[in-house]
């Protein structure tokens, strides 16, 4: 049998996602993902939550960052990739990314449960790589950003993010 390199991913994006080009012209989205679990701390008893940041790369999908904006969530499946690079210092630093395949948008942490008018809908809109063409998006016009939940926020900033 032959290994297995897959990764499934359900979080809240950090910061809106940015879409690069190659010099090549082929696209690259990039974004952060905030995943979380809670866990009871053996010593005090307490309820704890602890936010993982994973660093997601999809290419060819230029048309995908218009709907990965700050707070939505998705799942994300792909595989994990390692890098490495030196820093000024000349020392070794090593990154580990998640390579995207496969991307749903589930909607935000404002959602709530139902599907008001003007909300984002709880169903998954799947948004497959294309080879070589621009991703088909949904045909609707997108609906405008949620309000920022401060509950969401948690005190996490962008200087929080490690990349």
């Amino acid at each position: 049998m032959g290994s297995i390199n897959k990764v499934i991913l359900i979080g809240n994006i950090g910061k809106d996602a940015e879409t690069r080009f190659t010099p090549s012209g082929v696209s690259v989205t990039n974004f952060s993902l905030a995943t979380s679990r809670r866990y009871k701390d053996q010593q005090t008893g307490e309820w704890k939550e602890q936010t993982q940041w994973h660093r997601i790369v999809y290419w060819r999908a230029e048309n995908v960052a218009n709907y990965l904006l700050k707070g939505k969530q998705v799942c994300v499946e792909g595989r994990l990739e390692t890098k490495s690079y030196d820093d000024k210092d000349g020392k070794k630093v090593y990154t580990t990314e998640v390579i995207c395949e496969h991307l749903e948008l589930l909607g935000s942490r404002q959602d709530g449960g139902g599907s008001a008018p003007g909300e984002y809908s709880q169903q998954p809109v799947s948004m497959p790589r294309s080879a070589g063409r621009p991703v088909a998006v949904p045909s609707q016009a997108a609906p405008p950003a949620p309000p920022e939940d401060p509950a969401f926020n948690q005190g996490i900033t962008d200087d929080d993010v490690p990349f």
